[in-house]
């Protein structure tokens, strides 16, 4: 053996390269970056497995590519190395090299040109004119079973059995079926997040990131994500990420692997948040209770980030940067965004809008009250923190709202009247518009399950998020009466969409096997979602409404070319509707078509509205 290594020895000498290394297992991050783009100075993190990086010399050899500054740390297996990009600097191959003991490694890495099309065709944001699809993608339709099981990956699981095991979901299914989203309105996809989650179990809903420069194979990988996102925009649709400003996972390689251990937030034991979001605009609150909500973990399982450290600030906000850039996003939906330092969230904001004007952000605010929602919105407070985010996922129109319309008996706080207040309360955001409104989520109960499995409910759930201010969110399965609670298990409300794997008795994407309610509410939110895509009423209107009275809500969507009234009846018994109690909106017209049935009414006389149903009425 010892002969062999000597021998060995003498040949690279011989030739000369026995100070060249090309193979060593150093990875950079980001993975790759643009030419033309406003954040042009960048901070390269470089990571050795298996070699100190501390102690040798980087250089880079590209015209118009500077390095401003290296840092070492704690973890000598970590470099980084703030750069400059000159908008002279051309797209190719960069050298970096690293120079120490003796030896001199060579690590390629790549600069691209930059995307063409910022804010036309991608990163064009999403607004009150679109119509969100919510879907997971392990969940959704199984079109490469390829990908089911990835050597290598802690997680071997694959059992459609089990709503905890992973179901071989991907890109593929989702590319197959855009002519289904297509054909009920949708014109925008949010996936839950799709970044390697390599995580012994529970890795279906991707919030326990592991890496995130690499799109999880067992999805179709970062070609077939691309892909994915090309059909979209060339079917004119829009694709939204799920991106996690608050926590990783725990495989994550700064957690296994810190440059130092200030890069996560460390207590002397397991420490979870409080989820009591008071504590950060609470004038009483208790220092200790505001820090354990924001540094406090998630859960066991996610490291909760320290975005007081520059490095790991740097590191998240330029990987959502390159994360729009390379695939080409639309809208940005933020998870867990109450629990993150607030001050880097909207420094990362920023980083987003100025580099992507026209992209739009909304955060998972999961609150209780519309004053606790505004807070984290871009609202018109007087508080000394201003949010820069633009909108929120509407839960107070959720609990306070459409759910206690349709489930609660009817006094003078309760039932619909909750849902009159809630939107009373627009006056604290800046752009109610942009909010996102939902029926049901991959946290939430599915409501069919909520209404008690009333069909008729679940209509008036469509026709109220078809027809209100701000976003509707389609939640994947719901338009076919899936049904679920999350108490004991949340997986119970993230069950396979029917028709998505070969074999499946019943297929919502041909109707098969579909009962007759199933088939009424899918056609339903098909023909209220394509009458609203030509809505401009609905998309962009104004909104004015009644206070209701017996139980009864009545409220128009309008601009100068259409008037949309909408009249829902959450009474046990029916009610007249007098179209001339409206005046201020009906008293120019003679006629209203009801959107679903076609029925037509006169507007000069009156109606009578059957009990717990929903008009969507168009004024003629």
């Amino acid at each position: 053996m010892k002969k062999r290594k000597v021998l060995l020895l003498l040949l690279l000498l011989v030739f000369g390269i026995s100070s060249v290394s090309t193979q060593a297992a150093t990875e950079v991050y980001p993975t790759n970056w643009w030419t033309g783009m406003k954040m042009n100075q960048i901070q390269l993190l470089l990571r050795s497995t298996d070699d100190e990086l501390a102690s040798k010399k980087v250089s880079i050899s590209h015209p118009g590519i500077t390095i401003l500054k290296t840092h070492q740390f704690e973890n000598a297996r970590y470099v980084a190395v703030d750069i400059s990009i000159a908008p002279t600097a051309k797209p190719g191959v960069v050298s970096i090299e690293l120079k120490g003991k003796g030896k001199t490694q060579k690590i390629k890495w790549q600069l691209d040109p930059k995307r063409e099309g910022n804010g036309t065709t991608y990163a064009q944001g999403v607004t009150s004119s679109d119509f969100i699809n919510l879907l997971i993608t392990d969940r959704f339709s199984n079109g490469d079973t390829s990908n089911d099981r990835v050597a290598g990956m802690r997680d071997q699981s694959l059992n459609r059995d089990s709503i905890y095991h992973r179901h071989g979901g991907d890109f593929q299914g989702i590319i197959n079926h855009i002519d289904y989203f297509k054909s009920l309105g949708v014109s925008t996809l949010w996936l839950l997040p799709v970044l390697e989650n390599d995580r012994p179990d529970r890795t279906e809903h991707g919030y326990a990131i592991t890496n995130h420069y690499k799109i999880d194979p067992r999805l179709g990988g970062a070609a077939k994500y691309k892909e994915l996102s090309d059909a979209l925009h060339k079917n004119g649709m829009k694709l939204i990420m799920d991106a996690v400003y608050n926590h990783t996972g725990l495989q994550h390689f700064l957690e296994l692997d810190p440059p130092a251990q200030d890069w996560m937030h460390r207590w002397p034991t397991f420490t979870q948040t409080t989820y009591r979001e008071q504590t950060l605009f609470d004038p009483y609150a208790a220092p200790s209770d505001k820090k354990r909500m924001s540094d406090g973990w998630f859960d066991n399982g996610m490291p909760d980030i320290n975005h007081d450290n520059p490095f790991m600030a740097n590191f998240i906000i330029q990987n959502m940067i390159w994360y729009i850039q390379e695939f080409g996003i639309d809208g940005i939906r933020i998870d867990t965004y109450t629990y993150s330092d607030l001050e880097f969230a909207n420094r990362c904001n920023k980083a987003i809008m100025d580099e992507y004007p026209n992209i739009t952000m909304f955060g998972e605010t999961r609150v209780f009250g519309t004053a606790n929602q505004a807070y984290f919105n871009a609202n018109n407070l007087d508080l000394p923190y201003k949010s820069n985010l633009q909108a929120s996922v509407d839960f107070q129109c959720l609990y306070y709202g459409i759910i206690p319309a349709l489930t609660e008996p009817i006094n003078w706080t309760n039932g619909v009247n909750k849902l009159y207040n809630t939107a009373s309360n627009d006056f604290l955001n800046k752009n109610p518009m942009q909010n996102v409104l939902l029926l049901d989520n991959h946290d939430e109960p599915r409501f069919f399950s909520v209404v008690g499995e009333n069909v008729e409910k679940q209509k008036m759930g469509f026709q109220w998020l078809l027809t209100y201010r701000g976003i509707p969110q389609l939640y994947y399965g719901s338009e076919v009466l899936m049904k679920g609670f999350t108490n004991p298990y949340d997986g119970l409300v993230r069950k396979d969409f029917p028709g998505g794997w070969s074999g499946d008795a019943k297929n919502a994407f041909t109707g098969k096997g579909l009962t007759k309610d199933e088939g009424e509410v899918q056609d339903l939110v098909r023909k209220l979602g394509n009458f609203r895509k030509n809505s401009s009423a609905i998309k962009t209107g104004k909104m004015m409404h009644y206070v209701p009275v017996d139980g009864v809500y009545v409220y128009f969507r309008y601009d100068d070319d259409q008037t949309i009234m909408c009249v829902m009846n959450t009474d046990s018994k029916a009610h007249e509707v007098d179209f001339k109690k409206y005046a201020e909106r009906t008293s120019t017209f003679s006629e209203a078509t009801n959107i679903i049935s076609n029925d037509k009414l006169n507007v000069s006389e009156k109606a009578t509205i059957p009990a717990m149903q929903m008009w969507v009425l168009e004024l003629k």
